[in-house]
C-alpha cells in the first residue's frame, strides 16, 4: 500500500513539473517512477553482487521488505537529481512573451 502512494507521489511532482513547463506531462510522471525502480533495482543488483561475491555480509535476501527499504535512499537521490536536472534544463529554454503592442508608438528613449 505504501508503495502505491510513493508511486503517486513521484508520478504527481514530475507531471506538476512537466505542466508547469509546457512539456509532456503523463511521459515525465511515467519517467518519474520507471527511474524510482530501476535505480532501486541497480542499487540492489550491486548490494547483491558486493554481498556475495566481494565481502560477504551476510544479508537475509529474502526479507522482501529490507531489501526494498535499502534502496529506498539511493532512488529518492536519483529522482532528486532527475528533477533538478530537468527543473534547470526547462528553466534555460523558457521564453519570456513581452506584450509589445503596448510599445508601438513609443520613443526609444521612453522604452
Amino acid at each position: 500500500m505504501l508503495g502505491i502512494l510513493l508511486i503517486y507521489f513521484i508520478g504527481k511532482r514530475f507531471y506538476d513539473l512537466s505542466e508547469e513547463y509546457n512539456q509532456n506531462k503523463w511521459l515525465y510522471a511515467i519517467l518519474g517512477v520507471v527511474l524510482y525502480y530501476v535505480s532501486s533495482f541497480v542499487f540492489g543488483m550491486l548490494i547483491a553482487l558486493l554481498d556475495i561475491y566481494v565481502f560477504d555480509w551476510g544479508i537475509d535476501w529474502d526479507n522482501n521488505f529490507g531489501a526494498n527499504f535499502n534502496g529506498l535512499p539511493v532512488a529518492i537521490l536519483a529522482l532528486w537529481g532527475f528533477y533538478m536536472f530537468l527543473e534547470s534544463k526547462w528553466k534555460k529554454s523558457v521564453i519570456v512573451v513581452k506584450n509589445e503592442i503596448e510599445d508601438i508608438g513609443k520613443n526609444i528613449e521612453d522604452i
